[in-house]
C-alpha cells in the first residue's frame, strides 16, 4: 500500500526531482572547486576539505556543463 501511494505522489515529479538534484550537485561542485577555477572564495580553507569528495565526479561534471577539457591546469582527466 505504501509503495503504491509513494509512486502515485512521486511518480509524476521524478524527472523534476532528478533535475533538481543534478543542479544542486553542480552548484556544490562549483562551490568546492571555485577557488581552483579562479572564483574568489572566502571559505576556501573549509571547502578544500571537501575536494576528495568531488574528485570521482569531476570528469562527468565538466563534460555535463559543456567544458570539453579539464578547466583546471593541475588536473588532467581527459
Amino acid at each position: 500500500m505504501r509503495d503504491g501511494l509513494h509512486e502515485f505522489y512521486v511518480g509524476p515529479y521524478r524527472r523534476t526531482f532528478l533535475r533538481e538534484q543534478r543542479d544542486e550537485d553542480d552548484l556544490f561542485m562549483i562551490v568546492v572547486l571555485g577557488e581552483a577555477l579562479g572564483v574568489p572564495d572566502p571559505a576556501a580553507y573549509y571547502s578544500a576539505e571537501l575536494l576528495p569528495a568531488v574528485w570521482d565526479d569531476f570528469h562527468a561534471w565538466h563534460r555535463r556543463v559543456g567544458i570539453p577539457r579539464s578547466p583546471l591546469d593541475h588536473i588532467a582527466c581527459c
